[in-house]
Formats: C-alpha cells, structure tokens, sequence
C-alpha cells in the first residue's frame, strides 16, 4: 500500500460534530495522528525530515495549531498510515518512522487522530472503481465487493469498530489530560457521480458514496462509545467534492489540477478543513 501510495504520488507530481463541549486554553500541546487525509501529500509545502510522510505545512493540523496558538505542536500524520502504524515502526519509501503513539505525552492536551481508510482499503477501493469506458464496455466495480451476499467493504468497516475503540483508550492512557478528536473524512463523490470528468460510473460513485457515509458513521459511533469527540468533514465538504470546479473543490479528482495527490485535500480544502477542526476543538 505505502509503494502504491508513492507510486500515484509521483505520479501526481509529475502531472504538474459530535464534540464535547470544552474551551481550548492557551498552550495547547497538541497532536496529530493520522494517515494522507490529514498528512496533505503534495500541498505545499512539503515537510523535513519525514519526506515520505509527504505530510505539508499547511495541512488541517498545522493551520488549527497556529489558530488556536498551540504552545508545543506534533504533527505525525503520515500517507500509508493505518491503526497499525499508531503502535509499530512505519517504513516509508524513504525510511522508517517512529509508531505514532510515540508523540503523546503526559502533557498532551490536544490530539486529532483520522485513522482507519487505509485499514480498509479506500484508496485501492476507490482506484479499483475507476472506469474510462462506460457500460455496457465498462464493467460496474460495486458487485466485485459483494461475497456471499455480503458487502465485504462494510464487513471490514464494522470490523475495525473494537480497533478503535481501543485506540482512543490508548491514546487517553498516554496523554490523560488530553481532549481528542476523531476526525470523519470528506466527501468523494456526488450522486451519480460525473462521469467522464471523474471516470466513475453513476452506480459506482453512488456505491462509493454509500460506503463512505458508512464509514463515517462508524467512526463517529465508535467515538461516541469511546467517549470522545468527532469531527465531521463529510458534511462541510459536500459540493466541493472533486466533480466540482478547480476553484470550488476541495479534494482533488484523479488528475489533479492542483498541487495534492488525486482523491486528497488540496490547499483550499485544508484550509476549510482547519476552520472546521479549530471551531470543534474551540468549543466553538
């Protein structure tokens, strides 16, 4: 997965809430967990020393660290990321990272984590719905997830519910003090799709759409169960998904048009998404 994910990077490159109510005080200690969602491969500017991270400056995470005056920040968001790497060593295309996990401490008083896409597969999951011929040439991608009668993509989502249920509880046994924040996923498509601007064929972007609602309410239900907050960002992304125009999305189409890397948050989305997570962990 993380070979892949550099691969259609490179590629790119080339191409050119439930919240619990709480004030946020100053001298915060935050920090960020999580995968390329929130990490912002290819928006400027990327990071040092962790390239293959391709996690940028001015990612959710950064952007509500200045706005909220954080004291001490930690951004560990890496692409490829899943629950796994919050607890083991990460190896990236240009080497290995600490688990994630290992940024908290018993000072953090802040921590967003968006985790959980690439334990499921989303970003194969949506590549493999990519059609450029439309039926009856091209073939429907929704059936091929359908095994025994069962939807496999929600039997793997329902799967990772108890993963993340005892991620919060780990995160909260580091940093006891801290408030934290699952963050919910944008919006990846419209109904029925656009296709040929984004290749996906109405029944499959309806079936991505569907599916991804799902997620996001599991993740927002395991947060509740957890007793921690959730931020949505399916809801505030809607009509800035990448069928919309470049000066209107917020998550890039399949070929960019901007710097990001296909189906992830360009600039303009990460700075909505900043104004979404600072108002959430405001109290706002």
């Amino acid at each position: 997965m993380v070979r892949r994910m550099f691969a259609v990077l490179a590629a790119a490159a080339l191409a050119f809430a439930i919240v619990p109510r709480a004030e946020a005080a100053q001298g915060e200690v935050y920090v960020a967990l999580g995968d390329s969602a929130a990490s912002g491969p290819l928006v400027p500017d990327q990071v040092l020393p962790d390239l293959g991270c391709w996690r940028s400056d001015h990612n959710y995470a950064h952007l509500t660290a200045q706005a909220i005056g954080a004291a001490t920040f930690r951004d560990v968001t890496c692409s490829g990321a899943d629950t796994t790497d919050m607890y083991q060593p990460q190896r990236t295309d240009l080497g290995t990272l600490p688990p994630q996990l290992d940024a908290l401490s018993q000072d953090t008083t802040l921590v967003t984590v968006q985790i959980g896409a690439n334990d499921v597969g989303l970003t194969g999951f949506i590549e493999d719905c990519l059609n450029l011929l439309p039926p009856p040439v091209g073939d429907a991608c929704n059936d091929d997830y359908v095994v025994n009668g069962q939807d496999s993509w929600r039997v793997a989502t329902d799967a990772l519910r108890p993963r993340l249920t005892a991620l919060a509880g780990d995160i909260h046994a580091r940093a006891p003090q801290a408030r934290i924040f699952v963050v919910g996923y944008a919006t990846y498509a419209p109904p029925n799709g656009c296709w040929p601007r984004v290749p996906i064929i109405r029944s499959d972007a309806n079936y991505i759409r569907a599916t991804l609602q799902y997620f996001n309410r599991m993740l927002a239900e395991q947060a509740a169960s957890a007793g921690v907050g959730f931020i949505d960002l399916q809801t505030p992304s809607t009509g800035h998904d990448p069928c919309t125009g470049s000066g209107t999305r917020w998550i890039e189409p399949y070929i960019p048009a901007s710097p990001a890397a296909p189906f992830h948050p360009n600039a303009r989305g990460m700075r909505n998404f900043a104004t979404v997570v600072t108002a959430a962990v405001s109290g706002v």
